[in-house]
């Protein structure tokens, strides 16, 4: 009898993991690189995917942002690569937007989009060593390997182990009730 329960939980625990993580590989979500990283209010933003195939087309969706609710994707320059363009408008607030891509082969893509803020034209710039030219502040991170990033969410992993957790506690729960009533070995 006790053999029999191990097994069930242990064949529970398998099933949570399985289930939650079919999706997650199912391979339907791809990668949506967006240039440049850091938009400003106005400035047109270039997107592209491998995710829609070498003949491929897609629909982009940059609403979040305000920006046009669809945008077309056409096969690029480089082999299994489409491209397409929008603009951020002119009103939008700084902050990270997310943008969708739709291809006709029925796979998505997403990419962040980070609007920063508008530089006005009085604002100081930063002076050269040398003191001839005055350069602007730097854009964007650092990439020192440590810490996540837009592409790599861990969102199938947080999914996972939630699943693993909470099959467990309720295999645990199960398995003390039993023992407690007295029932089993």
């Amino acid at each position: 009898m006790r053999t029999t329960r191990v097994l069930t939980g242990a064949a529970l625990t398998i099933a949570a993991v399985g289930l939650a993580g079919g999706p997650a590989l199912a391979g339907d979500f791809g990668r949506l690189e967006l240039s440049p990283g850091m938009a400003q209010p106005g400035e047109m933003v270039t997107a592209n995917t491998a995710a829609c195939g070498h003949v491929g087309h897609g629909m982009g969706d940059a609403s979040a942002v305000g920006g046009p609710a669809s945008f077309e994707l056409k096969p690029g320059t480089y082999k299994d690569v489409v491209v397409g363009q929008f603009k951020v408008p002119a009103s939008a607030k700084p902050g990270t937007y997310g943008i969708g891509v739709k291809c006709d082969n029925g796979k998505e893509a997403t990419g962040d989009l980070v609007v920063g803020k508008t530089a006005s034209k009085s604002s100081p710039m930063m002076a050269s060593p040398s003191m001839s030219m005055p350069m602007k502040p730097p854009k964007g991170g650092m990439k020192t390997g440590v810490g996540g990033t837009s592409e790599d969410s861990g969102t199938a992993e947080i999914v996972a182990g939630a699943a693993v957790l909470a099959t467990a506690a309720v295999g645990g729960v199960w398995f003390l009730r039993r023992r407690g009533s007295g029932s089993g070995a």
